[in-house]
């Protein structure tokens, strides 16, 4: 006997976006966002409508009674300092050359050229931006370590989100549970802002520049993997690891 009740009528069936077209919009989304953050920061440092911001938050992050003070015990200014370090070019350009040889060494030559790519086109870049800017280093504050370069937008938010997260993405297709996935962009994330937070603390990026270095950072990141994307639909890089 057949049961009716539980039957439907047929009708057409639901659409689907597929999952390789709903990653792109992702990716896209997420370029397009960064952007618009990165260019209307620029905008409101040229016209000068940040001051005010970075003036109140770097001086909150210092002892009002000696400017010279982070606040804080003693150690977290050290801690800052070994932070802050994490995101120089020494450090970075050694991080991108132990992975770039590992790559090399399991003949996986095209993704240690993309990530030289990556970090080496940010590097790039991100001078590039130093100088159109030409915003000075504050002066607001004496500063905790020495600094040789332009302030606009920050090399250490800005290339510490470009390695890191590029680093992180590499990692993890290797891995085909999410959970871990998860983790390992969340550990890039966190670095990243912990680098860039350091530099504000230290008193030698205004707060402005930080986030345009996070905007830019990830944003370029996220266009060098929309190309490895590509490249990997086209065959011209391995398919990730599958899994839950």
């Amino acid at each position: 006997m057949v049961d009716v009740g539980d039957q439907r009528p047929a009708g057409p069936a639901p659409l689907r976006t597929p999952r390789p077209e709903l990653a792109w919009l992702g990716w896209l989304a997420g370029i397009a966002a960064g952007l618009w953050g990165f260019v209307r920061l620029a905008d409101e440092m040229v016209e000068g409508d940040t001051h005010a911001f970075d003036r109140m938050l770097l001086l909150a992050l210092r002892n009002p009674a000696n400017h010279a003070d982070p606040i804080g015990p003693p150690w977290l200014e050290i801690c800052a300092r070994d932070l802050t370090s994490l995101g120089g070019i020494p450090v970075l350009t050694l991080v991108t050359l132990c992975a770039t040889g590992f790559l090399l060494v399991v003949r996986k030559r095209n993704w240690a050229l993309l990530l030289l790519i990556a970090v080496g086109g940010g590097m790039l870049l991100g001078s590039e931006l130093k100088e159109l800017f030409d915003r000075p280093r504050p002066d607001l504050v004496p500063h905790a370590v020495q600094v040789y370069t332009l302030s606009f937008p920050s090399s250490h938010a800005m290339l510490s989100a470009v390695t890191y997260l590029t680093l992180a993405a590499l990692l993890a297709r290797s891995q085909s549970r999410r959970r871990v996935k998860a983790y390992l962009l969340g550990v890039a994330i966190l670095l990243t802002l912990l680098i860039g937070s350091s530099r504000v603390y230290l008193g030698v990026h205004w707060p402005t520049d930080v986030l345009a270095g996070w905007c830019a950072g990830a944003t370029w990141a996220m266009g060098c993997w929309m190309l490895a994307l590509a490249l990997q639909r086209r065959g011209a890089v391995e398919a990730e690891s599958k899994g839950g």
